[in-house]
């Protein structure tokens, strides 16, 4: 009789294992409202084969989800992009019917996601923060500070951002989308941030290193990101991102934004083995073998907005 039982057991197990594995995940990152999609400063929607979000939206799409990928300029103020993004969510919600969407935003995404709900938190379901700078950078404060407005080398550092966010802008297919990385870095600075905060507070955790509200005018707002800056030896930017975490003096951070300062709304991790590029799978996937894979965090966040109905 047991052995009975243990044949039909293994049976089973083989069965389940020639299953496609896909069939496991099936609705499993199925949310109610479109999940959309926000790059950081110089990001992109794709260039070629490349995406800024590598390979995440297709893992989304796969399981259920309904997911777009916007493109606001590389380069710009805070409101600005959140204008550019408005639109955007207006044409999407156009398009699908919803009457909501899931704002999910990496990097300067995250406070262009955060202006959106903020102005119209009737068309926002949640604000989701991946390495934001909600609180501000301490090392956009270290360029302000080195080449500051009106010196030469300021002249030339935004020259060279400008330059650099028309040519992301062009090779991505939007080449009339305004510049003006001066803009940018005063927005990313802690000044420019704490001024923001101040007219969109939304989600903004009031202590130091806190969690904020989770709920703010109907809006669910979260956030996680990384706190390492050398991930994986084939990545060539993890050198860079090492250079630039010299700014923070020893505090956690993703390489370009402080762990404390990603914060918003409710956390769900702030110490992931990932730096600010890994948080959104680049450079084409070169990540952290060690930790959890940038794509499965994003499936299982969906998964979280779906089983709390959004």
């Amino acid at each position: 009789m047991n052995n009975r039982l243990v044949k039909k057991f293994f049976a089973l197990l083989i069965a389940l294992s020639l299953l496609p594995a896909q069939a496991w995940a099936t609705g499993y990152t199925g949310t109610k409202y479109p999940i959309v999609l926000v790059h950081g400063l110089f990001g992109f929607d794709n260039i070629g084969p490349v995406e800024y979000f590598y390979g995440i939206p297709a893992a989304l799409r796969a399981d259920g989800a309904q997911v777009f990928v916007t493109q606001v300029s590389a380069a710009n103020s805070t409101e600005a992009r959140g204008e550019q993004l408005l639109a955007e969510v207006k044409q999407i919600l156009a398009v699908t019917g919803a009457s909501k969407v899931n704002l999910i935003g990496h990097s300067h995404g995250g406070p262009t996601a955060r202006y959106v709900a903020s102005v119209r938190p009737d068309i926002v379901a949640s604000v989701t923060s991946v390495g934001g700078v909600n609180k501000g950078s301490k090392f956009a404060d270290f360029l302000l500070g080195v080449a500051p407005p009106g010196s030469y080398s300021n002249a030339v550092v935004v020259s060279l951002g400008n330059g650099l966010a028309k040519l992301i802008s062009v090779l991505s297919g939007q080449p009339t989308l305004p510049q003006n990385a001066l803009l940018a870095a005063n927005s990313l600075s802690t000044a420019g941030s704490l001024k923001f905060n101040a007219a969109h507070p939304e989600g903004i955790p009031t202590s130091a290193c806190g969690e904020g509200a989770y709920n703010v005018n109907g809006v669910s707002y979260y956030s996680w990101s990384g706190a390492q800056q050398a991930t994986n030896l084939l990545d060539p930017s993890d050198p860079a991102l090492v250079l630039t975490s010299l700014a923070f003096s020893g505090e956690k951070n993703d390489g370009l934004v402080g762990s404390c300062s990603s914060h918003l709304g409710q956390v769900i991790r702030d110490d992931y083995g990932m730096n600010h590029l890994d948080e959104v799978n680049q450079v084409i996937g070169l990540v952290n073998i060690f930790e959890t894979n940038p794509v499965t965090v994003f499936r299982q966040h969906a998964n979280r907005l779906k089983n709390s109905g959004l």
